[in-house]
């Protein structure tokens, strides 16, 4: 495209700030605000996750923005799960075949490393500590109130895209808009996170190269690596149930809690209850909406699609966002109303698919993931895919080491299901499996030739 325009970008998060990297790169002036000062100043804090796991679609928007390899040098790649079972037992389970990683890398390391290199371009400005309190799509403009001296400002825009998260007030104002549809719905789980600290030898207390699971079936503890050699633990947790938060409110409580469910912890979080009773607990919501666009105005990120962090691809997707409307820019000889229209249009359905896949990998990764029956089916699955590579990639595979759109994926997987489900109905499975030819199966010989 030639034609220029004056961009506003309402939230300097993640997407934000990728997004404005793109577009500057384009020649297309970008103003960013955000309500948060700028986290080059005070450390990052929001009540969000500190550290996430970045896997293919995230780093191909990176590389698209020029800056993948300075965000690898702050990475730490996880090659698998660590389990943890309530008897102290450790297994490790491969995400896939070797070099298939995720990595974990800090949420606000990645976001300031982001604006630093938006800033380097004359063509954006950010504006932090504003918080915008109306969005007129009619007349093209915002308002803005300055937290430290409560001044208020409007500012035009020739487009707008809102990138300000699952409580969006760009979204707020198209629910407003006729034949707007949203929906949200809160899980009955909340999570809470804990510090792992170092050892006093400055060493990582846990195996740094995995994602560590504490499965208990209706709740879990997980912990991913820090870069200074902590780790960030989150528990998930039923907020009102036999086990729940209701009913840990006092150091009794919490410390009968982990002595009977995470023993292996206490030692690695000795200051549990202090940190248990001072970390706020935290909400898990998804968010569907749409049309996430209205003419000039677009949605992206949590405030079009936000999801559950089950399936470790909430920023990934917002990243991948990223990308396909950078494609959309480079390809389609159209107006920018056009390119959000072609936007929305073809990203919805792979938004709600990895929606629907985060809610059942959180059960999953609860319930499943120490289950033998499932342990076997996942063994299977990966002979399957190792003698016939290019006709069975695993769900998992195809969501988080590759790009086959998250509704295809989600669609192939169900047809998967459907096969393995007949496959674990083969007698003697459990003894026999690594010398059965799966493929005279009958229906997964009709999915291998199709």
């Amino acid at each position: 495209m030639t034609e220029t325009k004056k961009i506003t970008i309402n939230g300097a998060g993640l997407v934000g700030s990728l997004l404005s990297i793109l577009l500057a790169r384009k020649g297309h002036k970008v103003d960013v605000y955000d309500m948060r000062p700028d986290p080059r100043e005070k450390s990052f804090a929001g009540g969000r996750s500190i550290n996430l796991a970045l896997s293919n679609r995230g780093w191909k928007a990176l590389e698209k923005a020029g800056i993948a390899e300075k965000i690898k040098e702050q990475a730490i790649p996880m090659r698998g799960r660590m389990m943890h079972s309530i008897d102290g037992e450790i297994t490790f389970q491969p995400y896939g075949q070797t070099g298939q990683e995720i990595f974990s890398v800090s949420r606000g390391g990645l976001n300031e490393t982001l604006i630093t290199e938006s800033t380097q371009s004359p063509h954006v400005n950010f504006y932090f500590n504003q918080k915008c309190t109306d969005v007129n799509l009619d007349t093209h403009s915002l308002n803005f109130k300055e937290y430290t001296s409560g001044t208020v400002t409007e500012a035009q825009y020739d487009y707008l895209i809102g990138t300000d998260g699952a409580f969006s007030a760009v979204r707020n104002a198209m629910q407003k808009t006729s034949r707007f549809n949203y929906a949200q719905e809160f899980l009955k789980h909340g999570y809470k996170e804990l510090h792992i600290k170092p050892t006093e030898s400055n060493n990582f207390a846990l195996e740094p190269n995995a994602l560590h699971i504490w499965p208990r079936k209706q709740f879990m503890l997980i912990a991913l690596p820090n870069a200074d050699k902590s780790f960030t633990a989150t528990l998930f947790l039923a907020y009102e149930a036999e086990h729940s938060f209701e009913n840990l409110k006092t150091e009794t409580q919490i410390e009968d809690f982990f002595k009977k469910y995470f023993p292996d912890t206490l030692d690695l979080i000795p200051d549990l209850t202090q940190q248990f009773l001072e970390n706020p607990t935290g909400s898990l919501v998804t968010i569907k909406c749409e049309p996430w666009n209205n003419e000039n105005a677009l949605l992206m990120g949590d405030a079009a699609h936000a999801i559950v962090p089950f399936y470790g691809q909430g920023m990934n997707a917002g990243f991948e966002d990223c990308s396909i409307l950078d494609d959309l820019l480079e390809n389609e000889n159209h107006s920018l109303e056009n390119v959000f229209d072609i936007f929305q249009k073809n990203r919805k359905k792979d938004a709600d698919a990895i929606a629907n896949l985060a809610l059942q990998n959180f059960i999953e990764m609860r319930d499943l993931v120490a289950d033998p029956e499932f342990l076997l089916r996942k063994k299977i699955e990966a002979k399957i895919h190792k003698e016939f590579p290019e006709k069975w990639i695993p769900l998992y595979t195809m969501v988080t080491f590759s790009h086959i759109p998250y509704a295809d994926a989600l669609a192939i997987g169900n047809k998967q299901k459907a096969i393995m489900d007949e496959v674990m109905k083969i007698k003697d499975l459990e003894k026999d499996w690594q010398s059965l030819d799966f493929s005279k199966t009958k229906i997964l010989a009709e999915y291998l030739n199709a």
